[in-house]
């Protein structure tokens, strides 16, 4: 792959905490490596404000490994940025062309309070997942892997849904501010196990109560959360869950 330098003119919103109003303020970054990292870009950026004396972008970041969930930036009106099923931190420089303008702003949720700059306030995601995303299990030996015999279909979905890394890219898809395919992806990796079971009706009417009790709006289907999750979670995970918590109210309602 052709290795190319290239300048980019970046506008980064800045905010100095939830009640600043903010503003986007403009950048010019020069012999960006195309082979860089987004993350990578702006630390340059940042190595050149800090030098000049000025207030580095402030942005969240932990295992640049697309594990972590944390590099949530909205890069040209699109959470993580053009690549397919991305994280931030796996976005590289050669997604973009010498003399573009790139656009980068936080995650655009109520429930996602700007802390910083880019950096929002996602603990009401950790807040949701201890209302119930856990399960009831004795302490002591590890039991052994095929002790409790699991059909590969569900063993399979139940994986796929715990790929979740709780980034927070649905909500900031969503045009409703929604959360409802990170919870049901929460949900539906324990309700798919039998290790699940002793809290499955109680977990998803706790989690659900959380997720409205912390403002995300409601899910309309648009399909935009599954369209931008770095992990590909399924809208599958949503039908899932709607049935678990249908079934769930019932049984609380006798």
């Amino acid at each position: 792959m052709e290795h190319y330098n290239m300048n980019l003119t970046l506008k980064v919103w800045r905010q100095q905490n939830s009640t600043d109003s903010g503003r986007f303020e403009t950048y010019q970054v020069s012999d960006i490596s195309s082979e860089m990292s987004f993350l990578e870009m702006f630390d340059v950026l940042n190595e050149r404000l800090i030098s000049e004396g000025k207030d580095p972008v402030a942005f969240d970041h932990d295992c640049r490994e697309g594990i972590c969930g944390m590099c949530s930036m909205y890069i040209d009106g699109k959470p993580h940025g053009p690549w397919q099923a991305n994280t931030t931190c796996q976005l590289h420089m050669r997604a973009f062309k010498n003399g573009d303008t790139i656009t980068v702003e936080p995650w655009r949720a109520n429930a996602f309070p700007v802390i910083k700059d880019l950096v929002v306030d996602r603990t009401s995601f950790d807040r949701i997942v201890q209302a119930g995303g856990y399960i009831s299990v004795n302490t002591g030996n590890a039991v052994d892997a095929n002790a409790l015999p699991i059909e590969k279909d569900k063993a399979d979905a139940s994986f796929a849904a715990a790929a979740c890394i709780g980034c927070g890219a649905c909500v900031a898809a969503c045009k409703n501010s929604s959360a409802m395919l990170f919870l049901s992806a929460k949900v539906s990796h324990l309700a798919l196990l039998p290790q699940g079971a002793p809290e499955r009706k109680t977990r998803v009417l706790n989690m659900v109560a959380q997720m409205d009790k912390e403002g995300f709006g409601a899910c309309t289907n648009t399909g935009a959360c599954e369209a931008t999750c770095p992990k590909e979670i399924s809208l599958q995970n949503i039908a899932r869950l709607n049935s678990e918590y249908l079934v769930a109210s019932l049984v609380a309602d006798k």
